[in-house]
């Protein structure tokens, strides 16, 4: 396998966990969330870990000496936070595995499949989907009449079509480095939010009739991410159950 940068999204203030603490700082059963992240792509077998730091960044920092880090200040999106990350990742890593500091449920084996099935279809980037009954508030995965991932569009953005769509984005991704970064130069702030959306990546990458595939996670509760202090309570006891 080809040596893969991992970068954690974790410069978020995350105000509903209603506390001065970073988000991803907020521990599961004595040990930070971003802890968990780390730990699951690192037995993947990623070569570099990078972490996106921007709210209470110095605290991040400080509490995971051993990572490198990227600051995004301000705070202008997903896609942005890739533009910050990527003059770091080492030259020798042809593949960026891409995931959010706030999903401590996500385990190594999910991560690693990812990762081979990135490779094994040749994709130049491959998202990782899952299935649920709800999808509100989630990007949805649209595809084309073949079946081909097309793009990821944002609850804000979406038609009552695609609304309908129970294929959701869970925010992990892996693709080919020199393809996103030039895919990343590409972005706008032309949606609902005014920002950079890194989903919006996959969306070029299809444009430019480049492979784009989707890895669909068998448990969607593993890709879950924490927002509040009733799902932190929720992560630590199916941390605690495995």
């Amino acid at each position: 396998m080809k040596k893969t940068a991992v970068v954690i999204l974790a410069a978020g203030k995350g105000q509903r966990m209603r506390s001065q603490l970073p988000k991803v700082l907020h521990q599961l059963n004595g040990r930070p969330m971003l802890g968990y992240v780390a730990a699951a792509a690192e037995a993947a077998g990623v070569s570099q870990t990078l972490v996106v730091v921007g709210h209470g960044c110095e605290q991040v920092e400080a509490a995971f000496p051993q990572f490198n880090f990227a600051l995004q200040q301000p705070q202008l999106g997903t896609g942005h936070a890739l533009q910050c990350a990527m003059p770091q990742v080492a030259a020798d890593c042809e593949n960026v595995l891409v995931v959010c500091g706030d999903t401590p449920l996500l385990t190594a084996e999910t991560l690693s499949a990812l990762m081979h099935s990135f490779e094994q279809t040749g994709s130049t980037a491959t998202v990782l989907s899952a299935r649920v009954p709800n999808p509100y508030g989630y990007g949805r995965i649209v595809r084309n009449l073949n079946g081909e991932v097309r793009a990821i569009v944002e609850e804000r953005d979406a038609s009552e079509e695609e609304k309908r769509i129970c294929e959701i984005n869970t925010g992990a991704y892996c693709f080919e480095a020199v393809s996103l970064r030039e895919a990343l130069q590409q972005l706008t702030t032309d949606n609902a939010q005014g920002e950079y959306y890194l989903t919006d990546v996959i969306g070029i990458l299809a444009a430019l009739g480049k492979t784009v595939t989707s890895y669909l996670c068998a448990d969607a509760a593993e890709t879950a991410g924490v927002n509040d202090r009733v799902q932190l309570a929720d992560a630590a006891a199916e941390l605690r159950r495995r």
